[in-house]
């Protein structure tokens, strides 16, 4: 994550692309592939416009404007002895020119990425100040879209609650993405070096939830979407499309690989857009209860530090919210304790020791509860730990001051 970048809990939505993006470099002619950057350009609009067959060719900038007379020369490869000028005369003129798919060229050369676009069909004549929520809208609905596929890429449910986020977002963090102008498109770039399990998840998942909603609009029957579980719907990923699609008049997502990398495994080369439309609403939304109700509760034996206890008594049972430090996939949890066990966990926060317990998480909550709770006990430490817990609980000192 760049450096003063705020952590991923105070970010609602995706990052815009850095400033370098707005005036990359690029990179050096050397390392450039002139069938990766034929490939950038007619992947960003640019058209060949001829040129010497077998040598080079031509490319102008997609669309008319100001800039249509711009034009580039690209060798086919780098046998011949001018290629390597052609590339940096192309490199060049890429980096000077203002055109937002320039720039996205030029990224797409520096950093290998695959591109995921997202374009929402919204009514014209909208009001000005309805331009940055509608903005906003889509911005939250690609990172929700992003984080499902980044779950699933880590675990297959139907319903993952807490569970697991932390990871998926911080998979997300990495993930660039450009401007939204009027909440209609909005493409990200997400670096083939960082891995590319969410967006290969996302390419499952996304036509798996289409092929669902067609079952289900044409049957009436729910039985597919148990089935698209294991292709990486879930709960998340619906709601990510609810939110995508609603107020609109539909919504479309296309993606699209790196062409230095080339197609992960499993996946078509050039895979269609999947579209979504108001009237797959209540499908989706069906689904979305039908995953809640489904997912079962978790058997756990987690260790985790108390950082709150309440009871409504001098004596008597409570409740702790504890951080968790292992044993589930979940930042915090809430248990209710009997007397006996809550001055366990009293004890143990006044020393300073975590505590170990048994229970199960229910998916009520999002996995954040626990219930049927036994065993109750202080977990020792030797010096070393104590060290490791105290720096761990200094770091999220900002988060306790939110909460």
């Amino acid at each position: 994550m760049p450096a003063g970048r705020e952590p991923a809990m105070h970010r609602p939505h995706l990052e815009p692309l850095p400033p370098h993006l707005a005036g990359p470099p690029g990179p050096a002619p050397a390392a450039v592939d002139p069938c990766v950057l034929g490939a950038l350009l007619d992947r960003h609009g640019w058209q060949r416009r001829g040129g010497a067959a077998g040598r080079y060719a031509r490319w102008t900038p997609p669309g008319g404007g100001p800039q249509s007379g711009t034009s580039l020369l690209v060798p086919e490869s780098d046998a011949f002895p001018d290629s390597a000028d052609l590339l940096e005369e192309a490199l060049t003129a890429l980096s000077r020119s203002a055109l937002p798919s320039a720039r996205e060229v030029l990224y797409g050369l520096t950093v290998p990425s695959d591109e995921i676009r997202w374009w929402r069909d919204l009514p014209d004549g909208l009001p000005q100040e309805a331009a940055w929520p509608i903005q906003e809208q889509l911005r939250t609905a690609a990172r929700r879209l992003l984080v499902a596929a980044a779950l699933a890429d880590v675990a297959r449910a139907g319903y993952h609650g807490a569970r697991h986020r932390t990871r998926a977002e911080q998979a997300v963090d990495r993930v660039l993405v450009g401007p939204a102008p009027g909440g209609r498109r909005l493409t990200a770039f997400a670096p083939v070096a960082d891995g590319r399990g969410a967006v290969t998840w996302l390419h499952r998942a996304l036509h798996a939830a289409r092929e669902a909603v067609d079952y289900q609009r044409a049957t009436g029957g729910m039985e597919a979407f148990d089935t698209a579980v294991e292709a990486g719907v879930s709960r998340e990923l619906a709601d990510a499309l609810i939110a995508l699609v609603s107020g609109t008049g539909g919504a479309r997502i296309a993606l699209a690989w790196a062409p230095a990398a080339g197609a992960p495994a499993g996946c078509a080369a050039r895979p269609e857009p999947v579209e979504f439309s108001p009237g797959d609403l209540p499908a989706l939304r069906e689904a979305a209860a039908r995953y809640t109700g489904a997912e079962p509760a978790e058997a756990v034996c987690l260790a985790g530090t108390v950082v709150r206890m309440r009871r409504s008594a001098p004596r008597g049972g409570g409740t702790v919210r504890l951080r968790v430090l292992a044993g589930a996939e979940v930042p915090y949890v809430r248990a209710v304790l009997d007397e006996q066990a809550y001055a366990v966990a009293g004890h143990a926060h006044l020393v300073g020791l975590p505590i170990r317990l048994t229970g199960r998480l229910q998916r009520r909550g999002g996995f954040r509860r626990l219930t049927d709770v036994a065993d109750v006990a202080p977990v020792p430490l030797d010096a070393v730990e104590q060290d490791r817990l105290a720096k761990s609980l200094h770091e999220q000192l900002d988060f306790f001051a939110e909460e």
